[in-house]
């Protein structure tokens, strides 16, 4: 058997990680990326491929015939083709929960970067602020308790259950925004409108889709209060980025902190770019080795299962 994996450097920049565990199981051929127009011809006869983000289209499918599974390195599938994919008979499978920990750490990284203004304070003292106070204590930048704010979720998968279970810890009040309706959630449930006009941290954790592309739109951004902060750490066009860059302008809404953008890398000119209170940062939420590792041994057991004849984390197949 064939394995081709097409894009290793979205899972590994040094040495840290390997791909020779996958040598067990077929003869593996290792790019570091693929550009969309090379992955037919990089694909080629193999029968098993390994992705992240490589764009598999309905016409590389129809290419590459001896293809019987794709893995995904990742939790999203949406780089493919998944109506193509179940008319060819491909198993698809993604790695699930792998990221959970790290992009709900990830989420009060954000949070508590902006409600307590650490970083304020650490350029202020360096720059000799405090050396001048008059009083052995010098706060002249807000820093506020996360305790009794409201925290809206929308999406209530694996990252947003954690996301909950740690603002809970914080005393914060949850509402969560989810398509399904949940048994047992103990938060209370509101629409995605209620959930922009009552926040004061609005968390994104939804999929990618139809429905959700552009959700963060100038209509629910007006909801928002004045002094909320908004994070999204799940798919860049889940934002129309034109009408983000606006409220934050305008004063519409305090903050936001954007882990991901509708083109990565990038773009020099997304309007996002100088707006000192959007931080943006490159695609790591879901980054600490820790969690590559985890990815890592999730991606080589699905893929054993598959040649075993006992598939799972299956997303299509």
């Amino acid at each position: 058997m064939k394995l081709v994996i097409t894009d290793w450097q979205t899972l590994c920049h040094g040495e840290e990680l390997s791909p020779a565990c996958f040598e067990e199981l077929a003869e593996v051929t290792v790019y570091p990326l693929t550009r969309p127009e090379e992955a037919a011809a990089r694909i080629g006869e193999a029968q098993l491929l390994l992705c992240n983000k490589t764009p598999i289209t309905a016409d590389v499918i129809a290419a590459c015939p001896n293809l019987k599974y794709i893995g995904v390195l990742a939790t999203g599938y949406n780089n493919i083709d998944m109506q193509a994919a179940r008319q060819a008979g491909l198993t698809v499978c993604n790695a699930g929960t792998y990221s959970t920990d790290a992009v709900a750490q990830y989420v009060f990284a954000q949070i508590l970067y902006y409600y307590n203004s650490i970083h304020l304070y650490n350029a202020d003292v360096r720059r000799g602020g405090w050396m001048q106070a008059p009083a052995f204590s010098y706060f002249p930048y807000p820093a506020y308790e996360l305790r009794g704010k409201t925290l809206s979720i929308i999406g209530y998968g694996s990252i947003g259950r954690q996301v909950a279970k740690i603002a809970d810890a914080f005393g914060m009040e949850i509402l969560i925004a989810t398509r399904t309706k949940p048994e047992g959630c103990p938060y209370e449930l509101v629409s995605v409108e209620e959930a922009f006009s009552r926040a004061d941290v609005l968390t994104i954790h939804t999929p990618l889709t139809p429905e959700t592309k552009g959700m963060i739109s100038r209509e629910n951004l007006s909801r928002m209060k004045k002094s909320a902060l908004l994070i999204n750490t799940a798919r860049g066009p889940i934002a129309d980025e034109e009408a983000l860059a606006e409220a934050l302008k305008s004063g519409c809404i305090a903050a936001a902190a954007l882990d991901v953008l509708e083109s990565e890398p990038m773009r020099p000119d997304t309007p996002l770019r100088d707006i000192p209170n959007c931080i943006i940062t490159p695609h790591i939420a879901w980054s600490p080795l820790e969690t590559r590792q985890r990815l890592l041994g999730i991606a080589l057991d699905n893929l054993r299962a598959f040649l075993k004849g006992t598939p799972r984390n299956v997303v299509q197949g």
